[in-house]
């Protein structure tokens, strides 16, 4: 049996990811419009973001969509994410989006406003340092707390509160991250609102939660 072996990358160890900075790093093959990018945040490739925001330090890995959509600072958004999938109007004779994008199949000079409008009222809400795992589809409306993990492959059809972890389809809260009281101390305490020279300083307390609450909390 012959074997083969296939590598994108030259020979030689694998290339160190792009440092990150203030200034958005966002993939050449991303297709962003009227997005707005926080600092130190990184779009990964083949995304596609419609008129979404995203806080400081938050990122996307590949084949992320997201439409009309906050994102709060420090989420991480795994790949194939879908936010804010468009609905179709089933209430119609046709949910064909023919009755929608009638521009396009040359049924009317102009497209219908009001759907779209419908849709932009329907925003998402991510809170800060979400984490969304592999493929997770979370539906119109639906605002996921601050601190929250949603499960991969998830479809969120209902608001996660903070600091809290669903998995499923439809997606269930099954656990708490913290107890109740940590939760409401890591509220307070905000320190994803922390600049730039107050995290460097506290940077290493990020990684151990007792003296992180003894010392802010």
């Amino acid at each position: 049996m012959s074997h083969y072996v296939i590598s994108q990358f030259p020979p030689g160890p694998v290339p160190e990811p792009k440092r990150l900075s203030e200034q958005p790093t966002v993939h050449p093959t991303a297709r962003l419009w009227q997005c707005q990018l926080g600092a130190w945040t990184e779009v990964g490739a083949h995304n596609l973001l419609i008129e979404t925001s995203m806080g400081d330090y938050s990122y996307t890995d590949d084949q992320v969509s997201m439409i009309y959509t906050t994102v709060g600072k420090f989420c991480s958004i795994a790949s194939h994410v879908r936010v804010n999938p468009g609905n179709h109007p089933m209430e119609r004779v046709t949910q064909h989006h023919a009755t929608y994008r009638r521009q396009q199949y040359g049924f009317h000079e102009e497209d219908d406003h009001d759907f779209f409008a419908w849709r932009r009222a329907h925003p998402c809400v991510i809170g800060h340092d979400v984490w969304l795992g592999h493929a997770v589809t979370i539906m119109p409306g639906v605002s996921i707390g601050t601190g929250a993990v949603v499960g991969s492959g998830a479809v969120v059809t209902k608001d996660v509160p903070p600091y809290q972890i669903a998995v499923g389809v439809p997606a269930k809260v099954i656990r708490p991250r913290f107890p109740d009281y940590v939760a409401e101390k890591l509220m307070q305490i905000a320190w994803w609102d922390w600049d730039r020279t107050t995290l460097e300083a506290r940077f290493a307390d990020l990684r151990d939660l007792p003296s992180f609450l003894e010392k802010y909390g």
